[in-house]
């Protein structure tokens, strides 16, 4: 590989260069150790080698000769910068540097000799931006990936049950004493139902913004199990607690664009299959009964879930509404009431009706009931009955299996 000019190739300066390649190493070492926060003896040999590589490219390619062997080279060092985690913003400023010195001390007054000058510059660049870049870039999701499926491994494990210390060891990844368990529900982004798009293309691109947004806010210590419709989440208990889980939650709606909704339950490790079946329980029952967006906790709702599990007591509970079956509007009037705290004029606003209706549909409720919303007593049945009701007429939220991805 050459890279063909149209005057002759500048030696003299590129000469001039060589006889002081350690004084531009040690320039493009020291700019660039400035501008990120490792030891200095680490960052200057890590600079000093890709500097030495580039001046080396840039020298062949003023003398004439073919660089294919330097750019092997090139991308080789850069394929293992990307291993050892060097940011790859280092690297290419390492590039750029090593072409600004050498612009200095290669000057000449020929205006010819100059723009040709310029062109090697332009086309050094090119050459070692783009073998750095795609190399680069390669390694980075080669790596992204290995470590995708660490975390993969070790989440499933945990989740399942089984011994987790030599899985851990082999992954590299520590396990904590004891995790936030969240379930997780993401809901699907409006793009999703748009014709022109490839909905799912816009779900995983959803998934992609979560899963970037918790990396950063958690780093490599929390382990996820997600789809574009949700999943779970561990989270290390000493990492987060508190409003901070609160926190987490709303950061990663905001990324995603979308709303999301999440139950957490707490548990140490060796507890963290069964809360995970609890955490997604509690995140069934919160999105039958309409629960707005945001993280629930188990010991805020212990009373509705204990409402809504299988036996007699829920099946009686949900027979108190049986009146209401053939009078759909009542019952929608019901919920919407409850839920708005009994404010008849947010009851009206959100169904298009007076409030004069509103009493009269609730008046209708306590005839055919028996139990009357406007007292204590009523209104705790009818909520009661309404919660236990929900797992037989409320579906959970439309899962979009079709679109599931777990990458």
């Amino acid at each position: 590989m050459t890279i063909h000019l149209d005057h002759p190739p500048i030696s003299r300066p590129m000469r001039d260069l060589r006889t002081r390649p350690g004084r531009l190493v040690g320039h493009v070492a020291d700019d660039a150790a400035a501008h990120r926060p490792r030891p200095v003896d680490a960052t200057a040999g890590e600079n000093a080698a890709v500097t030495r590589i580039c001046v080396d490219i840039a020298g062949e390619i003023l003398d004439g000769h073919d660089v294919a062997e330097k750019a092997d080279q090139l991308a080789v060092a850069a394929a293992g910068w990307a291993h050892d985690g060097i940011p790859i913003d280092i690297v290419l400023h390492a590039v750029h540097e090593s072409l600004r010195r050498r612009m200095e001390f290669a000057s000449t007054d020929d205006h010819a000799s100059l723009l040709d000058g310029f062109r090697q510059a332009v086309a050094t660049s090119d050459l070692m931006c783009t073998t750095v870049s795609r190399a680069y870039i390669r390694e980075h999701r080669e790596v992204a990936s290995e470590h995708h499926t660490a975390v993969h491994t070790l989440a499933s494990a945990l989740l399942a049950g089984k011994p987790t210390a030599t899985m851990a060891r082999e992954c590299g990844i520590a396990v904590a004493d004891a995790y936030s368990v969240l379930a997780l529900w993401i809901q699907a982004h409006p793009d999703e139902h748009d014709s022109r798009m490839d909905g799912a293309v816009v779900a995983r691109r959803t998934l992609r913004r979560v899963q970037a947004a918790l990396a950063q806010r958690c780093g490599e210590r929390a382990l996820a199990l997600l789809s574009v419709d949700g999943g779970t989440l561990l989270i290390p208990a000493n990492l987060l607690a508190g409003k901070e889980l609160d926190t987490l939650v709303e950061s990663l709606s905001r990324a995603a664009r979308v709303d999301i909704m999440a139950a957490l339950v707490p548990a140490a490790t060796d507890e963290i299959p069964a809360a995970a079946e609890r955490a997604h329980e509690l995140l069934d029952m919160v999105e039958r009964l309409d629960c707005p967006p945001g993280l629930y906790r188990f010991a805020d709702l212990a009373l509705e879930y204990q409402l809504t599990r299988p036996g007699p007591g829920r099946a009686e509970l949900g027979e108190l509404l049986r009146p209401l079956d053939n009078h759909p509007e009542l019952y929608e009037t019901l919920r919407v009431h409850i839920a708005n705290n009994m404010n008849r004029q947010r009851t009206a606003r959100l169904l298009h009706i007076h409030t004069n209706t509103v009493d009269y549909r609730i008046r209708r409720v306590a005839h055919l009931t028996g139990l009357d919303p406007a007292q204590g007593s009523g209104l705790w049945q009818l909520r009661s009955a309404m919660i236990a009701r929900s797992f037989h007429t409320r579906p959970p939220r439309h899962r979009r299996a079709h679109l599931r991805d777990r990458s």
